[in-house]
């Protein structure tokens, strides 16, 4: 599986006010883990960032004047970001701004046409939406997320395109189960325990291992704690669909 977390700067909250992307930072993971692979451009949006987005993201008109225009990155965008699962915290917004950047286009471009929307290339995967579902009632921006599952955010004093793709990655990981591959890792690492040495037989004849059933409690609580996980993810619940076969 290929996935690409994204994230955006704009000079503003809303493109049908005019306002563009001025940054844009995405990193690639295969089977859950991170590439190195990343895309990551400034770009020259042809109009003043308001104020409060510089507060937020540090980044001024000025660092932007010798920057490329969207129109003229798009095609490595996309040849980067297609046909893989997008992540993004709070999707409307960042497509909202990148799908308006694809109208802007003039002519037949962008792999397609000037109407060209990112979800003709990519699925989206929204994990604001995912974190309102598993943690309903509570914040869930980026930072309450870091907070939530211990990952480290000590570099994000302002927002950053790049930085904050990074940090989604882990949060991402933290909220569907940590990285995959524990299975091979483990088996790399007996692997490399053994080195050359003969790999030993059990014996046959030894005694068979005992088998431990859970008693009346333990099965009430495990049902229990199903019907939990059943109710926060609104019936999703796997392990609840295999329990009741």
């Amino acid at each position: 599986m290929r996935q690409i977390i994204l994230d955006t700067e704009t000079t503003g909250l809303d493109p049908a006010q005019g306002h563009r992307i001025i940054e844009i930072g995405c990193v690639e993971m295969i089977n859950r883990r991170l590439t190195g692979n990343n895309f990551h451009q400034y770009l020259q949006p042809d109009r003043e960032i308001d104020e409060a987005a510089i507060e937020v993201h540090g980044i001024t008109n000025e660092s932007l004047v010798d920057k490329p225009r969207f129109n003229d990155i798009a095609q490595d965008f996309i040849d980067y970001v297609k046909g893989a699962e997008l992540i993004i915290h709070n999707a409307p917004f960042d497509v909202g701004f990148l799908n308006h950047e694809f109208r802007l286009m003039p002519g037949e471009d962008a792999d397609g046409s000037a109407t060209a929307k990112i979800e003709d290339f990519c699925a989206i995967v929204d994990t604001l939406k995912m974190a309102r579902t598993m943690h309903p009632g509570q914040k869930n921006n980026l930072d309450a997320l870091c907070r939530r599952y211990e990952i480290d955010n000590s570099q994000r004093t302002l927002h950053g395109a790049l930085l904050d793709s990074e940090i989604l990655a882990d949060v991402y990981l933290a909220m569907t189960g940590g990285q995959t591959g524990f299975f091979e890792d483990r088996a790399g690492r007996t692997k490399q325990a053994l080195g050359t040495a003969e790999i030993r037989r059990i014996d046959s004849n030894r005694p068979a291992l005992a088998i431990l059933r859970a008693d009346t409690d333990e099965l009430a609580a495990h049902h229990a704690w199903l019907q939990e996980l059943d109710e926060k993810s609104n019936g999703n619940c796997l392990w609840r669909k295999f329990d009741n076969e």
